[in-house]
């Protein structure tokens, strides 16, 4: 297939060009800057230049092409303060591309959160399906994405191939600038590797190259409408993770009250505190999905994410 990837060059995206294209397909990946475009071109791509707000060229990139993976999300505003703002920008591309693909019967992959779609249980593909249900606990942007996904279950109704697939909050791996990374910048800086209460709360977790092998899975084979959970560790302990965390830094391991979270974890004190453990089993069985990657604890545990200073 001719596959056009939005957030081709980000974290995810550098690793599902390349599985696709070992796969035989084509990729056309989409490119903001210069930098990102030279990336694409060193892995085999094609560059498509423009941005999520560039409506006209994500419709036109979509037509010409036999299936899309959107993985683009404005991550910049998101946790800087605006996540509503990036959310109506991702809202707006999925409507855009979704239309330019409605009655092709061709496929449309988009990534979508796991974290607190269904808090203290473990979540299932069939949770957060109910295009009626409340979920209004997310609140702001979260809850635009979550609308986000159910529009892009609906187009299964108008002639598209569309699947939502579920991310953990940590895709983790050699490289890798998100949560993890965080926690370990926080703990650096504090002198102390914290989790909130009694760290119990769970975490779901994948490695990117098993993530983007069920990117790949899903544009080939899944079915319209479909909802999967792209989970290897079901549910790690936060507190697991904070003591690997003060292990490697060698920087004491301390409970933080909940009232306390805020001034500790910074924009991460809503993240950490949330227990938010994930299944895919319904997923494995479905596309027959097989992670191989290494689980989060043991990741963290080979030392990479201790190597220089986090931002």
């Amino acid at each position: 297939m001719r596959v056009f990837v939005t957030g081709a060059s980000g974290w995810i995206g550098s690793a599902v060009v390349p599985e696709l294209i070992g796969a035989g397909h084509q990729v056309i990946g989409l490119a903001r800057s210069d930098k990102s475009a030279a990336a694409l071109i060193a892995a085999g791509a094609e560059v498509c230049r423009g941005t999520l707000d560039d409506l006209d060229v994500l419709r036109s990139t979509a037509a010409e092409s036999d299936g899309v993976i959107h993985l683009a999300f404005k991550h910049d505003i998101a946790f800087s303060g605006d996540f509503e703002g990036a959310a109506d920008a991702d809202r707006r591309a999925v409507e855009t591309i979704g239309e330019a693909l409605a009655g092709s019967d061709r496929p449309f992959v988009i990534a979508s959160g796991l974290l607190g779609l269904a808090p203290g249980q473990v979540a299932t593909e069939r949770d957060g399906r109910d295009p009626d249900a409340s979920v209004a606990h997310l609140g702001g942007g979260p809850q635009t994405r979550y609308g986000t996904a159910q529009l892009t279950l609906s187009l299964a109704s108008r002639g598209v191939r569309s699947s939502v697939l579920r991310l953990p909050p940590t895709v983790h791996g050699e490289g890798d600038n998100g949560f993890m990374t965080a926690l370990v910048g926080i703990a650096r800086d504090k002198s102390v590797s914290g989790y909130v209460g009694d760290g119990s709360q769970r975490w779901p977790a994948v490695h990117r190259s098993d993530a983007a092998h069920l990117f790949r899975l899903a544009l080939e084979d899944a079915p319209a409408g479909s909802v999967l959970h792209a989970t290897a560790d079901e549910g790690v302990p936060i507190r697991a993770i904070a003591e690997v965390i003060g292990r490697h830094l060698d920087v004491p391991v301390v409970a933080v009250s909940p009232e306390d979270a805020g001034g500790h974890f910074i924009w991460l004190a809503g993240f950490v505190g949330l227990d938010s453990p994930a299944s895919s089993a319904l997923t494995r069985e479905l596309l027959g999905w097989q992670p191989t990657g290494p689980g989060l604890l043991d990741d963290l545990d080979k030392g990479h994410y201790f190597h220089t200073p986090s931002a």
